[in-house]
């Protein structure tokens, strides 16, 4: 049976740093709904209401164009976390999101809480408008072999010019929706 909360508790922090994996999801007001999984230790808890996750370049932005889109419920986020282990259970963390970006002055301090990592683009920002619990006795037994390496390898082989140069061709998203792009890129020697 789902349960609903306010704010993170104990229980809710023990169970997000079992999770090696997390899902994200957000949506414009038209277009598609973006769904992207995340792996790597770029999530944190920085209080009851508060959540952040740290960012890398991939394939596209569909995050930061929905958040920053136009639209009465700007910045609507959802994280899921669901354990694919014993005990069985989904965890989904309901907010409002805003993309920091390096040259933003919140950037020092939320990247603080973090390991920069090559290809870092932004950090979200995520205020908690609620969370819910539910059973996840659907969800498979599976067992995590390892991170996969191939983006942060990725990264670590591309210059911060070089990487600017080519995100300024990504500067919209898969609907048409405007991409801010950075300013800085957290290339092999940063």
């Amino acid at each position: 049976m789902a349960e609903f909360f306010d704010m993170i508790n104990d229980k809710h922090r023990e169970f997000i740093a079992q999770q090696p994996l997390f899902f994200v999801s957000t949506a414009a007001s038209d277009g598609r709904i973006n769904l992207s999984p995340k792996g790597y230790d770029v999530f944190r808890i920085l209080g009851q209401k508060r959540v952040a996750y740290l960012d890398l370049a991939g394939s596209g932005n569909e995050t930061q164009a929905h958040i920053n889109a136009e639209q009465e419920d700007k910045g609507r986020i959802t994280i899921m976390f669901c354990n694919f282990e014993n005990p069985a259970m989904i965890l989904r963390i309901y907010g409002k999101a805003v993309s920091v970006m390096p040259d933003d002055a919140e950037w020092h301090e939320l990247a603080a809480n973090f390991e920069i990592l090559p290809g870092t683009r932004q950090i979200f920002n995520i205020l908690i408008d609620s969370i819910q619990t539910s059973c996840g006795y659907g969800v498979p037994h599976m067992e995590l072999q390892n991170e996969r390496q191939t983006l942060l390898k990725l990264h670590s082989n591309v210059d911060g010019d070089e990487w600017l140069a080519k995100s300024e061709l990504n500067i919209s998203s898969i609907d048409g929706l405007p991409q801010k792009p950075p300013t800085q890129y957290f290339g092999p020697e940063d």
